[in-house]
C-alpha cells in the first residue's frame, strides 16, 4: 500500500502538476515529489487534507495493490446485500484506472458489470419493497402492479416489453464473429426459448451438439418438445440425457426442472437429490435452491426451511463462508418460511 504512489495517480487523474498540490497543502514540491519517488511520507496530519483535495476518503488513500483490490471487490458481490453509495464510487474509481492503465484488463471489466447489475439488483429489491406498499395502500393502483413487476423481472403480459429481442440480436452478431462459440449458443438457445421461438432455437441447438458434447442437446431438445406442448417427447430426451450421460449431475438438474414444470413434483425431488448426492465438494447448490422452491409449493415448509439450512451448512462446510450476503439470504427465507408456515396452520 504505496501512498506515494496513489496520491501520484490522484494527481494525473486530476491533471494538476506537484506545485498546484504542494501550494493547497502548504508544503514545498518537493516534498510531494518525495512522497511520489517513496522517499519520505506525508505527515499524518496531512492525510485529512489529501483526501480531501482529492475527493477521495482517507481509507481510499491506502489502497491495497491491484489484484488484492480486484479480489476484495468481487468478494463485496457474494458478500454485500447492498454496497454503500460510498464503497460503490471508490470501487468505481478504481476499476477506471486499472482500465486507463491496461485497456485490456478483462477482469476489471467484469467487476464493473458486476458492480452495476449488483447495484441494480438492491436497486430493485427496494423498488419491490416500495411497489408492494403501494398495492397494499390502493391494490387498483396500476403504477404499483407496473412497478412491482419490472422490479422483479416478472411479466407484465406485453409481449413487446417480456422479449428478449435485444440479448437474441446481441448474441446473433456475436456468433457471426464468434462462430461456434459455446457461451454465444447457450446464451442465444436459452432466451429464444424464453420467448418460445422454438423453431428458430433448433439449428443452434444443432450445433451445441457438436460443440459442447455433453447432455444439453437432448436437454435443450426436451425443451422444445415440452415448450410445443409435446410432454411425452420432452420426458424421453430428458430420460435420455440422464442415460447418455449418468456421470452428470446437471443432467439429473435438468430433468427435474421438466419434471416440476409438469407437475410431476415426487420425481423431481428425486433427481435433486441425486444431483445434491453425486457432487463431490465443494458442491453447487442448484439442485438444493429447486428443492426449496418444490416443497414450498408443495406446502411443505418444514422441508423447505431444512433445505435452506443445507445451503448454509454446505456454504460453511464447502467453501467456508459463515457470514455475508450469501448466508443472510437464505436465513431471512428461512424465516420467511415459518411466518408462512405459522400462517398455514
Amino acid at each position: 500500500m504505496d501512498i506515494g504512489k496513489r496520491i501520484r495517480t490522484l494527481r494525473m487523474t486530476k491533471k494538476v502538476k506537484q506545485e498546484e498540490l504542494a501550494e493547497y497543502l502548504g508544503v514545498s514540491f518537493q516534498a510531494v515529489s518525495k512522497w511520489e519517488t517513496g522517499a519520505s511520507v506525508p505527515d499524518i496530519a496531512l492525510l485529512p487534507n489529501i483526501a480531501v483535495y482529492f475527493g477521495v476518503t482517507i481509507d481510499e488513500l491506502f489502497q491495497f495493490p491491484d489484484e488484492a483490490e480486484l479480489e476484495r471487490i468481487e468478494n463485496m458481490f457474494w458478500q454485500e446485500r447492498r454496497i454503500r453509495p460510498e464503497t460503490f464510487d471508490h470501487c468505481i474509481r478504481f476499476l477506471e484506472e486499472v482500465i486507463r492503465n491496461d485497456p485490456r484488463n478483462t477482469r476489471a471489466y467484469s467487476c464493473m458489470a458486476y458492480l452495476y447489475n449488483h447495484r441494480a439488483k438492491s436497486d430493485h429489491e427496494a423498488a419491490g419493497e416500495y411497489a408492494k406498499k403501494v398495492l397494499e395502500l390502493d391494490p387498483k393502483d396500476k403504477t404499483g402492479w407496473v412497478a412491482f413487476l419490472e422490479a422483479n423481472n416478472g411479466v407484465c403480459g406485453d409481449e413487446w416489453y417480456d422479449n428478449h429481442f435485444e440479448v437474441i440480436e446481441y448474441f446473433e452478431g456475436f456468433l457471426k464473429k464468434n462462430p461456434g462459440n459455446y457461451l454465444g449458443l447457450y446464451g442465444i438457445i436459452e432466451n429464444l426459448l424464453a420467448d418460445e421461438r422454438y423453431d428458430e432455437a433448433v439449428p443452434y441447438i444443432e450445433q451445441i451438439r457438436t460443440v459442447a458434447k455433453n447432455h444439453q442437446y437432448e436437454v435443450y431438445m426436451g425443451e422444445v418438445m415440452l415448450g410445443k406442448g409435446d410432454a411425452e417427447r420432452a420426458v424421453e430426451y430428458m430420460n435420455r440425457a440422464v442415460e447418455h450421460f449418468p456421470k452428470a449431475w446437471q443432467a439429473y438438474c435438468d430433468r427435474g426442472d421438466c419434471f416440476k414444470r409438469l407437475g410431476r413434483y415426487q420425481e423431481a425431488i428425486a433427481d435433486y437429490e441425486k444431483c445434491v448426492a453425486m457432487q463431490e465438494p465443494p458442491r453447487i447448490t442448484d439442485g438444493l435452491y429447486s428443492l426449496a422452491q418444490v416443497h414450498e409449493i408443495l406446502g411443505d415448509y418444514d422441508a423447505a426451511i431444512n433445505d435452506r439450512q443445507r445451503i448454509i451448512k454446505c456454504l460453511k462446510e464447502e467453501y467456508h463462508t459463515t457470514s455475508g450476503e450469501s448466508v443472510d439470504a437464505h436465513k431471512r427465507e428461512i424465516e420467511r418460511l415459518k411466518k408462512k408456515k405459522a400462517g398455514a396452520v
